[in-house]
């Protein structure tokens, strides 16, 4: 994108998106702003506005005349819980260029979508020389929609001026979402790391699409259009038209399942903002309950019936890959804890799964562990007793026995029961989506192909660098495409409600499968 590599490894992810709008702010075709955002109109479901992406107003494409509606059709619907998933659903897509009026259509029935809201545009130019996309906009539109009921479920169709998806022939464009239970009830939600567009991320979606998941985790390195993740601004191989791609193939399962994304190393993508994450608040509408919207929009937290959710934005933590490295000043860190301890006293959440992208155990021979996650947050995974820990950055599958102090407190093995509130913490890496995959110096090790082996040799990524080091919680390992599915089963109070955790191959075949349990409140 236009630094040389040498100069780009010394620069923050702030001093980088300087460097660019410097470089290309004096380009004559530039003129105005990156991101402009429309304003969200009330309506009978949405009072306010959505919250507006961080990014400033220096350069921007040449304005266009808008097509005629009727000829353009919206594509790439992806669906966010807001704050409270029972009450709060954003709708976004997008549309390939410019038109007028966009918005969305509600209702109980497909036959009744008599509610009209106007939706929220926001425009990202990326202009000739950042990368591969050449003088290329963006059009994406959301709809936060508030005041839903319950357990409902709800159809809805997107549009604008020329395309209304209440006419009888645009019937077959109607989507639909389910909003979060008002009590406890089982459910299922899916997660993975590390898609990208190809066919193997359009495999897994077929396979998650089939387990009816309530919700899907996306622990970051979402599509990659900066394919080099290094958060440098020399890769000329980023193409933010990537994104639109992957909001294509994402479309089957996220226009019906919220898509609930962790920010990684490929989503910092340095034109856009000084954290690097102005691209992505353009295109997705998260909660906006964390502690930092300005500097950290991938962190937040929602609860689903029994569950607290977490994500978390180690870019802020990390050493491995240091480019925004200390950008909350170790407010993520505090209100990570302050997140715990109000869930851990509250009545009706009984499970607390963390969701980021780097891993804080891993033994793939490319990224391995991050030391930054484990000098932070691995401490408050195990006083506040975290039930799961979900990570990506490393392509493959693996599971670690329960650990405790950095050393294995329970072998697990595949089958067994993990008991977090008196054992330790279980860690998977589930970054095997769709991009190519890493490699382990120990043998594969799953359901139906034991080869367990006594220590595996890895390293840690330490502020001075790769430590090696030989561990021995490696419990399951599979380099092959895969996912992860989670069923929770609510309990009596008392009695143990259960996390029933099973790795998913591409092939659909069952690689891993273990129990957390823990006493309902």
């Amino acid at each position: 994108m236009g630094v040389p590599e040498k100069l780009a490894a010394r620069m923050s992810m702030a001093e980088q998106h300087e460097y660019l709008r410097a470089r290309f702010s004096r380009r004559t075709m530039i003129r105005g702003g990156a991101v402009t955002l429309g304003a969200v109109a009330g309506g009978a479901f949405v009072p306010g506005a959505t919250a507006q992406a961080a990014v400033p107003t220096q350069s921007t494409a040449p304005a266009v005349e808008s097509v005629d509606g009727a000829l353009v059709a919206p594509f790439g619907r992806h669906l966010a819980f807001g704050n409270d998933p029972r009450t709060e659903i954003t709708v976004s897509w997008q549309v390939p260029v410019a038109v007028k009026n966009p918005f969305i259509r509600i209702g109980a029935h497909p036959w009744d979508l008599s509610r009209r809201i106007p939706a929220e545009v926001r425009t990202l130019y990326t202009p000739a020389g950042v990368g591969a996309s050449g003088d290329h906009t963006q059009y994406y539109l959301h709809a936060k929609l508030t005041h839903l009921r319950p357990g409902r479920t709800y159809y809805y169709g997107v549009g604008h001026e020329g395309f209304d998806p209440a006419e009888r022939h645009l019937l077959g464009t109607l989507g639909t979402f389910t909003t979060a239970p008002a009590h406890k009830e089982p459910f299922t939600f899916t997660a993975f790391g590390d898609q990208g567009v190809s066919y193997h991320g359009l495999a897994n979606d077929s396979l998650i699409l089939g387990q009816d998941p309530v919700f899907h985790l996306h622990a970051g390195d979402i599509a990659y259009a900066d394919p080099s993740g290094a958060g440098k601004t020399a890769d000329t191989g980023f193409d933010s038209r990537v994104w639109d791609q992957f909001l294509a193939q994402t479309e089957s399962v996220a226009k019906s399942v919220p898509w609930m994304v962790s920010y990684g190393n490929h989503d910092m993508e340095a034109w856009y903002s000084p954290n690097g994450y102005g691209g992505e608040e353009a295109r997705f509408t998260l909660p906006d309950n964390g502690p930092d919207k300005k500097n950290l929009p991938g962190v937040y937290s929602f609860v689903y019936g029994n569950t607290a959710i977490i994500s978390l934005d180690p870019n802020d933590v990390s050493f491995e890959i240091p480019a925004n490295l200390g950008i909350s000043g170790g407010t993520q860190t505090t209100w990570f804890e302050a997140q715990l301890k109000k869930y851990r006293a509250s009545k009706d959440v009984d499970f607390i799964i963390v969701f980021f992208h780097h891993c804080a155990y891993c033994t793939s021979t490319a990224h391995a562990s991050e030391g930054g996650v484990r000098q932070e947050w691995v401490p408050l995974f195990e006083k506040y007793t975290v039930d799961l820990v979900i990570n990506g950055h490393n392509h493959q599958y693996e599971r670690t026995d329960v650990i405790k102090g950095d050393k294995v407190a329970k072998k697990l093995p595949i089958g067994e029961t993990a008991y977090p509130e008196t054992e330790g913490v279980v860690y998977v890496t589930a970054g095997a989506a769709g991009r190519s995959l890493y490699a382990f110096t120990a043998p594969d090790s799953y359901e139906g192909h034991l080869n367990e082996v006594d220590s595996v040799a890895s390293f840690i990524n330490t502020k001075d660098g790769k430590v090696n080091e030989t561990v021995a919680w490696s419990r399951v390992r599979y380099l092959n495409y895969s996912f992860l599915r989670v069923d929770v089963e609510p309990a009596p109070r008392g009695h143990y409600a259960k996390l029933k955790v099973s790795g998913i191959a591409e092939t659909g075949d069952r690689i891993d499968h273990f129990t957390v349990a823990r006493r309902a409140k």
